[in-house]
């Protein structure tokens, strides 16, 4: 998809209602929906995060989205593959910083160089005790990327075409911090299963963009 022609639409979410939980959950897996539907997240003093669902274009103006695979380590979310970001720091002025300045660290990507179009539905992420507050971003003048080599293992370059392909979601067995061998709703890109909440903010940010094109 021509980056020019993305822009433009894309533009237009601005003003659309958020989708929400209902297509979150599309993408949630089976004991998760139930685990979310009992808590109360007063209850769990959730700790803050943010993270940058950022589009940009390729060297033949094609729209593609950025991902990072998560190095290996002892913790809920290691090894997989997500959105550039991480937890609120006590510097930073509110969760769109955060953002910000997590994917400035994770993929070398400025600041001032984002254009933020649309923050969307927070999402609590029981595992870890977080509760996150994606952005849309656009990244109009691309620069290589520089990852940060002590948290990500690659960086996954999706064109959006792979991403907005129905064929792409599927049904795949998991073996995750909480559970053993369950099934659950993915997007499949560039190879990679995308599961979890990463793939419920991309649930609900496919929603927006098919609303506009």
């Amino acid at each position: 998809m021509d980056f020019d022609f993305f822009e433009q639409r894309i533009s237009k979410i601005k003003n659309l209602p958020l989708p929400g939980e209902a297509s979150q959950y599309k993408m949630a897996p089976e004991g998760r929906l139930q685990e979310l539907k009992k808590l109360a997240l007063e209850k769990q003093n959730p700790r803050k995060a943010a993270v940058m669902a950022l589009f940009y274009p390729t060297v033949e103006k094609k729209t593609n989205l950025l991902f990072i695979l998560r190095k290996t380590y002892k913790g809920v979310h290691s090894n997989q593959i997500g959105f550039p970001g991480g937890k609120e720091e006590k510097s930073d002025i509110g969760l769109l910083t955060t953002a910000l300045r997590e994917t400035h660290e994770e993929v070398g990507v400025a600041p001032n160089d984002i254009t933020v179009v649309k923050k969307i539905s927070k999402i609590f992420v029981p595992p870890s005790n977080f509760i996150v507050q994606p952005y849309i971003g656009l990244y109009r003048n691309p620069k290589p990327f520089i990852k940060q080599d002590d948290e990500v293992e690659l960086i996954l370059e999706v064109p959006i075409v792979d991403f907005l392909d129905e064929a792409n979601i599927v049904l795949e067995k998991l073996s995750t911090s909480y559970a053993t061998n369950i099934e659950v709703p993915a997007f499949k890109l560039n190879g990679y299963i995308v599961w979890g909440a990463t793939a419920m903010m991309l649930s609900e940010i496919k929603e927006l963009i098919k609303q506009v094109l």
